[in-house]
């Protein structure tokens, strides 16, 4: 098994084996002075189906203020869509969460401790805990600030008020948000199921994507943020999904139109990745960078890297 030390601004990075599991963790804590690494073998019964999984003890014991992350997004647009951590392992880990499924079979959206996945063909469904996950966020939430929002009227709006609320509580940390509401228009997409040999996300995307808009909807929007320096990891900024409350729509989100909602934010200063040991995300080469795929795939339109420019425009400390 690999170890490694690395440190990160003031943070800590700690390449760990998860006790149980083949997969590597890197953690990250902040203020934390020192790295450590630590290592602890399976026994030769434990399945292979253990890899790239958190043990439920370790995410119940430590820091509910933790953002998990399952594999990186970079990888993702790579083509590595093999699921590596279950559905049953991922809710110990948050109740609160996106990403996507096994051979990027539609958007995954977690809600008060249910993974429901948005179809390619509009439908929803919950999962079985067998389900496996390329990739994802999740944590347990816990709002710690909470605002009332009425007549917004795009995503871009939208984006605007949340990244004054992050300018204000520090926009160099992590944030789940969910808002709860009526929408007076939703527009989402979800994707078809894809089969091997894997092409890139936006390959799949090109050919399988499927689009769906809403009118008077009521529901959730879960999101997350991520600071700047995550632009090798994940999206920067912010990324959601959405469920209506009869649990029948749903999918990652393009563009939207609000008539009365309320916003809750959990402030996450403890970030983890869980990778996955597998040949694909080994031979992938990460020092490409892939931000302009990645934006191509997170994005209908310049909404989301514009709105990211206002807010760094107005002080907001980046590093990259």
């Amino acid at each position: 098994m690999r170890k490694k030390m690395a440190f990160l601004m003031v943070a800590t990075l700690m390449v760990s084996v998860i006790s149980g599991c083949k997969g590597v963790s890197v953690d990250i804590n902040k203020g934390s002075s020192e790295a450590s690494s630590s290592e602890s073998s399976s026994s030769d019964s434990s399945s292979s189906e253990d890899s790239g999984k958190a043990s439920g003890s370790e995410a119940e014991s430590g820091n509910k203020d933790t953002m998990f992350q399952v594999s990186l997004l970079q990888g993702l647009t790579e083509g590595d869509f093999d699921g590596s951590v279950s559905a049953a392992e991922y809710k110990t880990m948050g109740d609160t969460g996106i990403g996507t499924f096994d051979g990027l079979n539609g958007e995954l959206v977690m809600l008060d401790g249910k993974i429901f996945r948005a179809a390619g063909d509009g439908s929803v469904e919950e999962v079985d805990d067998s389900e496996t996950i390329p990739f994802g966020n999740t944590s347990f939430f816990e709002a710690d600030s909470t605002q009332e929002i009425s007549d917004v009227g795009s995503y871009e709006e939208l984006q605007d008020i949340l990244n004054d609320s992050v300018h204000e509580l520090g926009a160099n940390y992590f944030y789940v948000v969910r808002i709860d509401g009526s929408f007076s228009e939703m527009h989402v997409r979800s994707e078809l199921k894809q089969e091997k040999p894997y092409g890139t996300i936006n390959e799949a995307l090109e050919k399988d994507q499927k689009e769906f808009d809403y009118k008077d909807i009521e529901g959730t929007m879960v999101g997350i943020y991520c600071p700047s320096f995550m632009s090798q990891l994940n999206n920067v900024g912010w990324h959601f999904h959405f469920v209506s409350d009869d649990r029948s729509k749903g999918g990652h989100v393009f563009e939207i139109k609000v008539k009365d909602a309320e916003i809750s934010m959990d402030f996450t200063d403890d970030y983890k990745v869980v990778l996955p040991d597998s040949e694909k995300f080994q031979e992938t080469d990460f020092s490409v960078d892939r931000s302009a795929d990645v934006k191509k795939a997170e994005t209908k339109q310049k909404i989301l890297m514009e709105s990211w420019l206002r807010f760094n425009i107005k002080g907001t400390p980046s590093y990259f």
